[in-house]
């Protein structure tokens, strides 16, 4: 493994534009990361080319343009398939985000398989879209949605988990990476005992896709969701994996056009995959966009960009710690670089604005996970979520202004 010393951080940061934004006079420090990463100049530019060049519609037409864009699209997916470490291009299927593909999961392959009495099991600490949709399935099916709990400190309970495990368990739906506390799952041993129990599972890799390796096939999941923007790539695309034999058995979602076999009055045939799950023109561009930037993941290294992030996690919990009243929320033992805190006497929409005016960007409120306030106590946390281009500088200037914060208050 590379060590986070050669990692060069000033030409990682020299690729990003947005980065020598000023913010009310002063140089931005961009630490919401798990809402949203900044793009490099290298998927900006395959943006631009697309449109400059490219453009057209995929897999529809014989003119030039409809195969060039066809090419580039297909090449995306075949990208997009080795960064994850998927057996075959054609266990990914191109949606809108994660959620769009949790919930492609929820209501094709759910409606055809959980029926009343049945049991979809979720984790304390999942984002409202990895529950939202197990609920409507459950509320349709007359199934239970069941939730492992979890430590004051983030960590789920997993004798608790084998307990809920079970022959009604039909599903496990779980997250890799809390978007709120940092906590990195211990997956490889949750899949292999849902397994054992006879249950699928669906895991969420919004938040891991950009901070850790990623391989599908070791991880042995049956369903894996990323999201486009989280990994440096353009918004309103992301991918669904699913295990070819998962994906053939189940029914289509949404029907249109490129998704057929052929149509008529009386009835329709479904294309092959992962086609049969894309109705529709798909944001070409968005896809082709993603597949720059797992290229340009991928040419810096997961490895190293992990190592670096731990290093600026540690540099950071331990900064904040600095600062009167502050209290951290989310002490795994295994996390990534996701600081959620909360100070004594200031609601965090107001540290939000604070910061804010010293040009320091974090995230504040429930982050869509209010499951996960509501089992700490807490209305509400503060999120500075870092990645790759960060520094400890910018560090340094988010506990300025957490200090500047504290003399306003008190």
């Amino acid at each position: 493994m590379a060590t986070a010393t050669a990692f060069d951080v000033t030409a990682i940061r020299a690729d990003f534009p947005i980065l020598g934004t000023t913010v009310h006079g002063k140089p931005l420090v961009y630490l919401d990361n798990a809402a949203t990463t900044q793009k490099p100049r290298q998927v900006l530019q395959v943006l631009a080319d697309y449109y400059e060049s490219s453009n057209a519609n995929v897999h529809r037409g014989v003119h030039y343009l409809s195969g060039r864009a066809s090419d580039l699209f297909d090449l995306a997916r075949d990208r997009i398939a080795r960064f994850i470490g998927a057996a075959d291009s054609k266990e990914v299927v191109f949606t809108r985000n994660a959620t769009e593909g949790i919930n492609l999961v929820a209501q094709s392959w759910g409606r055809a398989n959980v029926a009343a009495g049945d049991e979809v099991l979720i984790s304390a600490m999942e984002h409202h879209s990895n529950i939202v949709p197990w609920q409507l399935l459950c509320a349709e099916k007359g199934a239970s949605l069941r939730v492992i709990p979890m430590s004051d400190a983030g960590e789920l309970d997993l004798e608790a988990f084998g307990r809920l495990l079970g022959p009604r368990t039909k599903i496990v739906a779980v997250t890799a990476l809390s978007n709120v506390l940092g906590t990195v799952n211990p997956l490889a041993d949750m899949i292999q005992a849902a397994h054992a129990a006879g249950a699928v599972v669906l895991v969420d890799g919004a938040q891991a896709a950009y901070h850790l390796p990623v391989h599908v096939q070791a991880l042995d999941c049956d369903f894996f969701v990323l999201t486009g923007h989280k990994l440096y790539g353009p918004t309103g695309i992301g991918v669904l994996y699913g295990k070819a034999a998962r994906l053939e058995a189940m029914p289509p979602w949404q029907g249109g056009g490129d998704m057929i076999s052929s149509v008529t009055f009386e009835r329709s045939t479904w294309n092959v995959l992962p086609y049969k799950f894309e109705a529709g023109t798909p944001n070409i561009s968005g896809a082709i966009g993603l597949g720059a930037a797992v290229d340009y993941v991928t040419s810096v290294g997961m490895e190293r960009i992990q190592a670096y992030e731990q290093e600026l996690l540690a540099y950071g919990t331990e900064a904040l710690r600095t600062v009167p009243g502050l209290v951290l929320v989310g002490t795994a033992a295994r996390k990534a670089s996701i600081l959620s805190f909360v100070m004594d006497g200031i609601h965090p929409h107001d540290l939000g604005t604070i910061v804010d005016r010293e040009g320091v960007a974090i995230r504040t409120g429930h982050h869509c996970a209010q499951p996960v306030m509501d089992r700490l106590g807490i209305p509400a946390t503060a999120r500075a979520s870092l990645a790759m281009y960060n520094t400890r500088e910018e560090i340094d200037a988010l506990v300025s202004a957490l200090h500047t914060a504290r003399k306003v208050f008190g």
